[in-house]
């Protein structure tokens, strides 16, 4: 898995680089009234692309974040119950006495009786 992901990076900064060396312009964007940026179109293209992955990237990482404490703290609750379980002693054995008249039923016998 870390090599496929190391060759989906190498591409991406292939293509940003091949992207760069043919756009390699300067543009103007006027921020407000008397502000005026000068920037090259790669530049401006990098950072809008960060600030539209941050977010999204910081809420992801604050989630896993979460998730990640409430399974380790489940896991210690789990673990916690196991040890009070084993440690808890068997409940003790009950002997059952046979009892002392034979107990009957009143099913009547369909067989047929051998009349030998």
């Amino acid at each position: 898995m870390q090599v496929v992901r190391t060759i989906v990076w190498v591409l991406l900064l292939a293509a940003l680089l091949v992207f760069s060396a043919f756009n390699w312009r300067p543009v103007e964007i006027t921020i407000w009234q008397g502000l005026v940026l000068e920037t090259k179109i790669p530049a401006l293209v990098v950072v809008s692309f960060l600030l539209g992955l941050l977010p999204m990237w910081l809420l992801h990482q604050g989630s896993k974040w979460r998730l990640n404490r409430r399974i380790s703290s489940l896991e210690t609750a789990h673990r916690t119950a196991v040890a009070n379980t084993a440690a808890a002693p068997p409940p003790p054995e009950t002997v059952h006495e046979p009892a002392s008249t034979p107990v009957t039923t009143d099913v009547a016998d369909d067989r047929p009786k051998d009349p030998a």
